[in-house]
């Protein structure tokens, strides 16, 4: 990706320079930081505001509670992983900041998961099917509040930017559900093959 993204940042400027916009590129160049440090603090504001909220929600304990309800969730959806794990609290909490829209909670909660999925399955060099099926779920995202977007509208001067919440939750509804029937459907195939 830098290969490609340097690439295309040079000819950029080689055909700026041939066809004499090179003012024009360093112009919107100058621009295009401002907007984006403006953006970064933004996003920073949106970001420590809905962390904070889940940090909370941790250590009152709601975190775990949820875990302990999604328990039949996660057994449908992990039947290789036992009750007891600490990877499910870690993939409940992980779920729960995604559906809240919390990638930047999620990801830390995320990385404790496969740690700990890793550990059940310490004697393969490569990832379990729990591992997997956990990396797919979570790129599939389920989100309620889907606050980078908002908070992204909201930059950009949208008149509504909650606009986006329905949608989002749709496209999001279905990628999920693709996500777990692929998932389901790995699994028939995988033991109609050690059948044979």
């Amino acid at each position: 990706m830098n290969y490609l993204w340097g690439g295309m940042i040079v000819v950029g400027v080689i055909y700026a320079a041939l066809t004499g916009n090179l003012g024009a590129v360093t112009n919107q160049a100058l621009v295009s930081a401002k907007e984006a440090i403006s953006l970064c603090i933004t996003m920073a504001g949106a970001m420590a505001f809905w962390v904070g909220i889940m940090r909370i929600a941790e250590r009152a304990g709601m975190v775990e509670r949820i875990a302990q309800r999604m328990g039949g969730i996660l057994g449908f959806l992990f039947p290789s992983v036992p009750t007891k794990s600490a990877a499910r609290t870690h993939i409940a909490t992980n779920f729960v900041a995604n559906v809240l829209g919390l990638g930047w909670a999620a990801t830390p909660a995320g990385l404790l998961a496969m740690k700990e999925l890793k550990k059940l399955d310490a004697q393969s060099g490569r990832a379990s099917d729990a591992m997997c099926d956990f990396l797919i779920l979570n790129i599939s995202s389920l989100q309620l509040i889907p606050v980078n977007i908002i908070a992204y509208r909201s930059q950009y001067g949208s008149v509504c930017p909650a606009a986006i919440v329905g949608p989002a939750i749709l496209a999001t509804l279905i990628s999920t559900g693709a996500a777990v029937l692929f998932i389901k459907i790995r699994h028939l195939v995988m033991r109609k093959n050690r059948k044979y």
